[in-house]
């Protein structure tokens, strides 16, 4: 299992404003030299990128396109069968390439009729603060980096499958973005750490790793399950719990495997009522005084 800290995959700038990306000693491509440059090299496009521009254009190899083709296949059946219909409208109306690596550039286009997002390219991790905000405006930031190819199922990294076949789906169905943005808004609107941090572990437990009945079938909305081959088959053996707010910003969890606590919302509408509703109107007074009363859960 990774180090917990290597989900982040620190990034650091050399002299020459070329960025290198310090890969922890458990990651598959720890000692693999091409890997590691070539994970410096994309990180090193991302940070040329500036406000106003589309995507800088990431020269795919064959190895990675083959990557993304393998898990995209694998998930093809598995949607069908575990995704909630919104993500599956999502899906059909972007209609992403199966065989091939879309240019964050390519899917902001398509997108843009669609619900008006787009991407921006992340070198590395981006502060919490930025990252949500961010999505007030309508933006995500992706990085453009591809799994190692030794374990193409599964990654607890957020690279370019993640980013895209998990959020970009999402980010293509205005249910789904109506949260983004109200989560994006809280972000802005709460001044304390603790706060800020509050309301990351909700969108952790509902747009990463959210689950929810629909038709009688617990199905998947979680960008975290839905771009995993892995985790999809297994989410329903995980201990399901009923969607609580001041549970799922007070639950610890581990970043490194599959997530073994889900909170399930019994419809798409009780998650727009409940956790939207929390995200368009916490403060940090009102995340405090939940705080106060709520200890952290193991």
């Amino acid at each position: 299992m990774f180090e917990e800290g290597q989900y982040f995959a620190p990034v650091t700038a050399d002299e020459d404003g070329s960025l290198k990306v310090h890969l922890g000693a458990d990651h598959p491509g720890f000692a693999d030299p091409a890997y590691r440059a070539r994970r410096d090299a994309l990180a090193t496009l991302a940070s040329s990128w500036r406000p106003g521009e589309p995507c800088p254009t990431a020269d795919y190899t064959a190895e990675e396109h083959e990557v993304w083709r393998v898990v995209s296949e694998a998930l093809v059946t598995k949607h069908r069968a575990y995704a909630c219909r919104e993500f599956l409208d999502g899906k059909e109306s972007l209609g992403l390439p199966i065989d091939r690596i879309p240019q964050l550039a390519e899917v902001s286009e398509w997108l843009a009729p669609l619900t008006g997002f787009s991407y921006r390219p992340a070198a590395g991790l981006v502060p919490l603060r930025e990252f949500y905000g961010a999505l007030a405006d309508k933006a995500f930031w992706s990085t453009q980096y591809v799994r190692h190819h030794s374990v193409p199922l599964y990654t607890p990294e957020p690279d370019v499958l993640h980013e895209v076949v998990g959020h970009g789906n999402t980010l293509a169905n205005p249910r789904f973005t109506a949260l983004y943005e109200l989560a994006g808004q809280a972000s802005r609107r709460v001044v304390s750490t603790e706060a800020l941090e509050f309301v990351s572990k909700v969108f952790w437990f509902t747009l990463e790793f959210g689950v929810l009945w629909e038709a009688g079938e617990l199905k998947a909305y979680g960008a975290g399950i839905l771009s995993s081959p892995g985790e999809i088959e297994a989410f329903r053996g995980m201990n399901i719990r009923p969607l609580d707010i001041a549970a799922m910003g007070t639950q610890l969890y581990d970043i490194t495997d599959y997530q073994d606590v889900l909170y399930v919302a019994e419809s798409f509408t009780q998650l727009e009522d409940v956790v939207g509703t929390f995200w368009a109107e916490c403060t940090d007074d009102s995340i405090a005084r939940v705080l106060a009363r709520t200890p952290a859960h193991a």
